[in-house]
């Protein structure tokens, strides 16, 4: 009897490290630049690592984008936020700011040096290994824009109440579970359409 794997589900567990070590990314620049700014909350938690063990969140890291890959469609998630003391910032909205964007920008970069990598070595798109690799790259460009949206508990919200600190973005921030009904109602509308639409456009520069 021949046992076969369907190629997708390859792809899936293929996957799966270069998933959770683009989490690991993400939390480790958040980590390591409000480290640099003065706050040792991040080193002192243990996040100060690029151990995707360290940074996984059970529904967000896991449950989440698995059955968003399963389904065959796009793959959403989070990492467990880092934890950060602003008031231990010399100048907390400036260096707040930097901490927040330094999780996507590194996802960014991390897109662009495998594609670059790719392109050196002159890896042929075909085959199972390229398409999970192209899909790496793929996923943090995606991570880039996607933390970037200013909605809570994303990077981009962060950001906002930094831009604008008074009493409405202050709430707007602490929303709690309310800001993932609110993403999760962002990610179901035709914004997310024109969302993907940047988010494939760049892809396609680098891929």
């Amino acid at each position: 009897m021949d046992v076969t794997i369907n190629p997708h589900l390859w792809e899936i567990i293929l996957f799966i490290p270069f998933l959770f070590l683009s989490f690991a990314v993400h939390e480790f620049a958040h980590a390591s630049f409000a480290v640099l700014f003065g706050d040792d909350t991040p080193r002192r938690e243990g996040r100060l690592t690029l151990n995707p063990i360290k940074h996984l969140d059970l529904l967000g890291s896991i449950v989440i984008p698995f059955l968003g890959l399963a389904a065959g469609g796009f793959v959403i998630g989070w990492a467990k936020p880092v934890r950060v003391n602003r008031n231990n910032f010399p100048n907390p909205r400036v260096h707040d700011t930097i901490v927040s964007l330094a999780g996507a920008v590194a996802n960014l970069f991390t897109a662009i040096l495998l594609a670059f990598a790719l392109k050196i070595f002159n890896v042929n798109s075909s085959g199972i290994i390229p398409s999970v690799l192209n899909l790496t790259v793929y996923f943090n460009i995606f991570l880039f824009f996607f933390n970037l949206l200013p909605i809570p508990p994303l990077d981009g919200a962060h950001i906002l109440f930094n831009l604008f600190p008074n009493q409405y973005t202050f709430k707007y921030l602490n929303m709690g579970y309310l800001g993932l009904i609110l993403l999760f109602l962002f990610v179901y509308s035709p914004l997310w359409n024109y969302f993907m639409g940047a988010v494939n456009y760049f892809a396609v520069l680098l891929i």
